[in-house]
């Protein structure tokens, strides 16, 4: 019986040498599962941080964007209301007559970088007949508005408008 158990012991003893070498081989594991979580959390953040970036930068454009677009249908409305023959038009409203003027001044810090050279609105203006059936001529206003914002390329927004002229 003795010797069954000495046999016993012995058995277990292995087994649990066994075991503790195993152990002994999985110790650190557990420290780089934690690393490699931590790994994988951080590009997921900076994933997010690189999303926000764009997010805003975005943001930013389209505000740009819609700034330009306010500027325009401005300029369209005071020609609109103004006398739409086709010389007053031209007197006024090409890059140097006085209602471009009041205009260019009344938007003058709205966009970023009109003040550099060459980022000038510009405004043309031609004159279409009025047909042989049409009882009014036309006037096709093209408007060229430029910005650019901090660290980005130059933009620019174009509206062509067809103004009326007035009736004789």
């Amino acid at each position: 019986m003795k010797k069954t158990m000495n046999a016993n012991l012995h058995h277990r003893s292995a087994r649990c040498a066994r075991v503790s070498r195993a152990s002994k081989n999985q110790r650190g594991i557990v420290l780089l599962e934690a690393l490699v979580a931590l790994l994988i959390f951080s590009v997921g953040v900076l994933g997010l941080i690189g999303l926000q970036a764009t997010s805003v930068k975005q943001a930013s454009a389209a505000e740009y964007r819609s700034t330009a677009v306010l500027q325009a249908n401005d300029l369209v409305s005071r020609m609109w209301v103004s006398d739409r023959t086709d010389l007053i038009l031209q007197a006024q409203f090409v890059t140097d007559g006085d209602g471009y003027k009041a205009w260019k001044d009344a938007w003058a810090s709205a966009l970023p970088g009109t003040s550099v050279t060459g980022n000038k609105p510009t405004v043309s203006i031609a004159s279409q007949p009025k047909g042989s059936t049409a009882t009014l001529g036309t006037n096709l206003v093209t408007i060229t508005i430029y910005w650019q914002a901090p660290g980005d390329d130059q933009r620019k927004y174009v509206m062509v408008a067809q103004l009326d002229q007035p009736q004789k």
